[in-house]
């Protein structure tokens, strides 16, 4: 039993910068990996259904199957962290994504496909929390603000490279879209590498500590019930329907069965004592508004360029930088900042104005908006969202005991990716509907029949196929939607900001979660000697 006593017999000290770039070279190729994973297959996905001869409805589960698994699963990794090795399970995380990537570039068949983008999700989840997790336990707070930084560019590149890889990948005769798949395989097993030779962390060795199964399962169940119906309402069936009822029901029982068994259970899955602290819930409220706002809107921006600006999928991957520049540049400049100060809360405030400054101005762009204009709207979006996102973590870890780390940052992670699904079905289901009402307008005017083609709802018109007329009146149809999800995500940009502005700034801590964490290990072990003395 050395190792369950080694912690004791050993407290970790504080790790260098070389030994902390070390350790973070793994955490960063494995997040690299879970954000190629969402973004690799946006411009392939067309050429995947059908080469697979799939379904449009196949088309939406290959997209959902990934983001139900991450998003569910997140808040159950992230207490996994908190009571064992979490090196071991990053690996596994990273493990269970090479085993769903292999599975999805080998099948052939949709249903085959849909599972191991299940497997990646599961995967990506661990990713997504354990690495803020991992970052938190090594670096104290004061000094994690320029690696956050370093984060934000990560997930700006795998972000900005997914689609453009993506793209060349399905042109590319030689490798086809199986390769998109197959890609992230040598990444993930080199940060599993890097991780087993760089990162160090002390054993946990909590023996006692039980996994409230019951609990996982009714958040896993209640939360895939809901994004289940915000993913498909709108197009696999109506918003006002029975389906709704449903699934909403069902989502809801579920999640207050949940809150149920958490608050009586010894080791919940979300501790919802966390809730009271201000800093969590506010954080966590904002992160929430952030995914919204930011995720919702941006996503369809991809779709934009090629239909209302008539772009390819590789250019219009290009078309993104101005953004995820902003992004890599506010994110690394701020927190680089932060670490030399110790102040952050004026960059969330700022964060927060800029980026809903930002989301107003890509509100006013239509079909004919200059690429000039429009990069600049995209840059202040990015400059906000950097400045913003990764600082929200950093607030929350701050303000948590060492013990709850895990589940602090799992918790943010997992609303601001539910936040993101839940924008991005509700946003789309604006566009199309928006689209539709548009073009129908434009075909009325025009005098053309709008019987075949103004629909918009069911998949997107191949614009070479057009003729000049009804081409005009797309282009004109999608760039008015997109507008428009801009200025509905803009008031969720300013819920953000007056959230953030109530969230009170304290002294960044300057030890490292390992040695909170032995510090309040070792204050509880001396409570418990006086109170058996007395």
């Amino acid at each position: 039993m050395t190792a369950t006593q080694a912690p004791d017999a050993a407290p970790p000290t504080a790790m260098t910068n070389r030994q902390i770039l070390q350790a973070m070279s793994g955490l960063m190729a494995g997040m690299f990996v879970a954000i190629l994973a969402g973004t690799v297959v946006a411009n392939a996905l067309p050429t995947i259904i059908a080469d697979l001869g799939a379904s449009q409805s196949s088309y939406t589960w290959v997209v959902t199957a990934e983001l139900l698994a991450m998003t569910a699963t997140v808040p159950l990794w992230g207490k996994l962290s908190d009571l064992f090795d979490k090196k071991l399970l990053l690996q596994l995380s990273l493990g269970m994504f090479v085993v769903g990537s292999l599975l999805a570039g080998f099948s052939h068949g949709v249903e085959l496909l849909i599972f191991s983008r299940v497997v990646q999700g599961i995967g990506a989840g661990g990713l997504t929390a354990l690495a803020q997790v991992v970052m938190a336990a090594i670096i104290p707070p004061r000094r994690l603000g320029k690696y956050a930084g370093i984060f934000g560019a990560v997930f700006a590149i795998g972000t900005v490279a997914g689609p453009l890889v993506g793209g060349v990948l399905v042109d590319t005769s030689w490798l086809g879209w199986r390769w998109c798949f197959f890609i992230g395989v040598p990444f993930a097993l080199l940060a599993i590498a890097l991780l087993q030779r760089t990162l160090r962390l002390p054993a946990v060795g909590r023996r006692e500590a039980k996994i409230d199964f019951l609990g996982a399962f009714l958040i896993v169940a209640g939360v895939c019930a809901l994004l289940i119906w915000v993913t498909l309402a709108g197009n696999e069936f109506d918003w006002a329907s029975w389906q709704t009822a449903a699934l909403t029901g069902a989502g809801v029982l579920l999640l207050v069965a949940a809150v149920f068994v958490e608050a009586r259970t010894a080791e919940p899955v979300i501790p919802l004592n966390i809730f009271r602290n201000r800093t969590v819930t506010l954080t966590t409220v904002a992160s929430l508004l952030v995914g919204v706002a930011m995720f919702g809107g941006t996503v369809f921006l991809s779709q934009y360029f090629q239909v209302s600006l008539g772009k390819s999928p590789t250019v219009a991957g290009l078309m993104s930088l101005p953004m995820i520049l902003g992004l890599l540049v506010s994110s690394t400049v701020a927190g680089q900042v932060i670490s030399k100060t110790g102040v952050w809360k004026r960059y969330l405030v700022a964060g927060a104005v800029i980026m809903t400054v930002g989301l107003g101005l890509l509100s006013t762009i239509d079909a004919d908006t200059s690429f000039t204009l429009l990069s600049v709207y995209m840059a202040v979006l990015g400059i906000g969202v950097g400045m913003l996102m990764q600082n929200l973590v950093l607030a929350a870890q701050n303000d948590v005991p060492a013990s709850e780390l895990g589940a602090a940052t799992s918790v943010l992670s997992f609303f601001r990716s539910m936040g993101g699904t839940i924008g991005t079905s509700v946003l789309g289901a604006i566009l199309a509907n928006r689209v539709a009402s548009e073009m129908t307008k434009g075909l009325d005017a025009a005098g053309i029949p709008s019987g075949g083609d103004g629909g918009g709802e069911s998949s997107v018109p191949d614009m070479s196929t057009l003729p000049e007329p009804v081409r005009q009146i797309v282009e004109h149809a999608y760039g008015v939607a997109t507008a428009d999800l801009f200025l509905i995500a803009t008031p969720c940009a300013l819920l953000a900001l007056l959230t953030v502005v109530f969230i009170k700034e304290k002294p960044l801590k300057t030890t490292s979660g390992m040695e909170r964490l032995a510090e309040e290990a070792g204050a509880a072990t001396e409570t418990d000697r006086t109170v058996v003395g007395s």
